[in-house]
C-alpha cells in the first residue's frame, strides 16, 4: 500500500468529501430537544449508510434515548475503536445566526475558506474526517485500513445518558486495544496535539440557613447570624494566601508532571498574557508556584460558580437573610477520588458553622480525572504522523475541561484513549455561526490516513 496515493486521493476528492459534510450537517440532530427526535434518527440512518457502502458491518443500535451507529471492519493489526457524536446542540439564540444553522455552505473568509453551519466543528466536520479518511484508503486499496470498531453516540450533547448503560451491555463487543477519539482541538489553532490528561468535575451546592425567617436588620442585625456572613467566611478560607485549596486531604492522589511532558509543554511558549488579556484579566490567579499551562491542564481546581441570598432586587430592602446559596465546582486530576474530596469539604463546611446555623448539601455530579498511559506505542506513532503531516511537532497536552467519554473507555472497557482533533479556538461551537475551517477537514483526513498507517 502506498500512502501517498492515499493522501493523493484525499487532495483529489475533497470537493466531495465536503458535499457529503454539508448533506449531514443539513440534518438537524438535536439531541436535547423531543421535537427532534426523528433527525436523530435520521443521522443515525445516514451514518449506517455511509459507513456500510464502504464495507462496514454497520448497524443503528436503539437505546432508551437516540441511538448508537457500531459498525466492525475485521482486518489485520491492532484492533482500533473510533469514537465521535452526530447530535449537535440546540441552534438558540438563532437571531443572532447569519444564515440557517442548517443550511451549510463553504464560506470565503480573511483567514481562508470555512464551512459553516451548527455541527460543522462539534462533532460531524470532526468525525467525518475518519470516516472520509477510511474511504480514500478503500478507494485506493479495495480494502478498508486495519482491525477497526466505529462507535458514534446520539447523546453527547444532551448528558449521555444511554451511554454507559450502552457499553456495559455490549462491552465485549466494543472492547479494542485503544480507542481514537476526534472531539477537541489543535492547541493555539496552529499545532497538533494529543489530548492525554482530561480533569474530573465535582459539583456541590450548598444552603446555609439561619433564622427561622428574614428579619429586619434594624431590629435584629448585630444579634443574629446572618447566613450570607458564614458563607462568605467558608468560601473565603477554600484558598490560601499562595492559591491552595484548603479543604483537607484535597491534593491526595496529585501526581507531579512527568519531565518528558513537563519539557514540551515549556516548548509549547504558551501566551497566558494574550490568554488573559482576551477576556479583559492579566494575572494568574492560581497556585503561584505553577505555571499557567499547568494551572490549566494538570492542576486541580475549586471555583464559586454561584452565590446568592437576602434581597436582589431593584433599590434596597434591609432584610437579614435567613439563607444563603452557594454553587461550587472542583476540577479534579491524577488520582484524586471525587467522593472523597466531597464528604472532605462538607465536613470542612460544618465545621466552619456556628451553633445557630445548619447546612444543606446537593451534589451536581462527581467524575473523576483521566490520563493516558503514553507508554502504548501507538502514542508516539500517532504522534510522529501529525508532526509529519502539519510540519510541526505534535505535542501531548492536557484538557481544562472534562470529556467523559475517555474515562468510560478507561473504566468500562479497560483501554486508554487518544483524544486527537483539528478544531481551532475560534470554531464557535455550541454557539452561533459555529463554523471549521476547510483546512482543518482536509488535513484531518490526511492525519487521519497517517495515523491508520502507523498503526497498522
Amino acid at each position: 500500500m502506498s500512502l501517498d496515493a492515499v493522501l493523493k486521493r484525499i487532495d483529489e476528492t475533497l470537493p466531495e468529501a465536503t458535499d457529503r459534510l454539508l448533506e449531514l450537517l443539513r440534518i438537524p440532530s438535536i439531541s436535547t430537544d423531543p421535537a427532534y427526535k426523528g433527525e436523530c434518527d435520521r443521522a443515525a440512518d445516514w451514518l449506517v449508510a455511509e459507513l456500510s457502502a464502504l464495507g462496514f458491518d454497520a448497524a443503528k443500535r436503539p437505546t432508551p434515548g437516540h441511538p448508537m451507529v457500531v459498525a466492525r471492519s475485521k482486518g489485520e493489526g491492532r484492533h482500533v475503536l473510533f469514537y465521535g457524536h452526530y447530535d449537535v446542540q440546540p441552534v438558540d439564540p438563532l437571531s443572532l445566526w447569519d444564515r440557517d444553522p442548517f443550511d451549510p455552505e463553504v464560506q470565503d473568509t480573511p483567514r481562508g475558506k470555512v464551512i459553516r453551519g451548527r455541527g460543522s466543528s462539534d462533532d460531524k466536520g470532526q468525525l467525518m474526517t475518519f470516516v472520509e479518511a477510511c474511504r480514500a484508503w478503500k478507494a485506493e486499496t479495495g480494502k478498508l485500513p486495519g482491525n477497526l470498531t466505529i462507535f458514534f453516540e446520539g447523546e453527547e450533547e444532551s448528558g449521555s445518558p444511554s451511554l454507559i448503560p450502552f457499553m456495559r451491555e455490549n462491552a465485549d463487543e466494543l472492547k479494542a486495544e485503544i480507542a481514537l477519539i476526534c472531539d477537541t482541538g489543535l492547541f493555539e489553532s496552529t499545532q497538533p496535539a494529543i489530548v492525554t490528561m482530561l480533569r474530573g468535575l465535582l459539583g456541590e451546592e450548598l444552603t446555609i440557613r439561619g433564622a427561622s425567617r428574614d428579619l429586619h436588620s434594624g431590629m435584629y442585625g448585630g444579634a443574629a447570624m446572618n447566613p450570607i456572613r458564614v458563607l462568605s467566611k467558608i468560601i473565603a478560607g477554600l484558598h490560601d494566601e499562595n492559591g491552595r485549596i484548603t479543604v483537607p486531604g484535597f491534593y491526595d492522589g496529585v501526581s507531579e508532571l512527568p519531565d518528558a511532558v513537563r519539557a514540551q509543554w515549556q516548548n509549547l511558549a504558551f501566551d497566558h498574557a494574550k490568554f488573559l488579556g482576551d477576556v479583559g484579566l492579566s494575572e494568574p490567579a492560581g497556585e503561584k508556584d505553577r505555571t499557567p499551562l499547568e494551572m490549566i491542564w494538570s492542576r486541580p481546581t475549586c471555583d464559586v460558580n454561584g452565590i446568592w441570598g437576602g434581597y436582589t432586587g431593584d433599590g434596597f430592602k434591609t432584610v437579614l437573610p435567613s439563607e444563603a446559596h452557594a454553587k461550587i465546582s472542583f476540577r479534579l486530576v491524577g488520582q484524586q477520588d471525587p467522593l472523597a474530596i466531597r464528604e472532605n469539604f462538607r465536613a470542612y463546611v460544618r465545621s466552619m458553622l456556628p451553633a445557630d446555623c445548619t447546612v444543606e448539601f446537593h451534589g451536581h455530579g462527581a467524575g473523576p480525572a483521566s490520563q493516558m498511559e503514553i507508554g502504548d506505542p501507538a502514542f508516539e506513532q500517532a504522534r510522529g504522523a501529525l508532526t509529519t503531516e502539519w510540519g510541526r511537532a505534535a505535542s501531548y497536552v492536557g484538557c481544562g475541561g472534562s470529556i467523559p467519554i475517555a474515562g468510560y473507555f478507561k473504566s468500562i472497557l479497560g483501554m486508554d484513549a487518544m483524544l486527537i482533533g483539528f478544531g481551532k479556538d475560534d470554531d464557535q461551537i455550541h454557539s452561533p455561526n459555529e463554523k471549521y475551517d476547510v483546512e482543518s477537514f482536509h488535513k484531518g483526513i490526511r492525519s487521519w490516513a497517517r495515523i491508520l498507517a502507523a498503526l497498522d
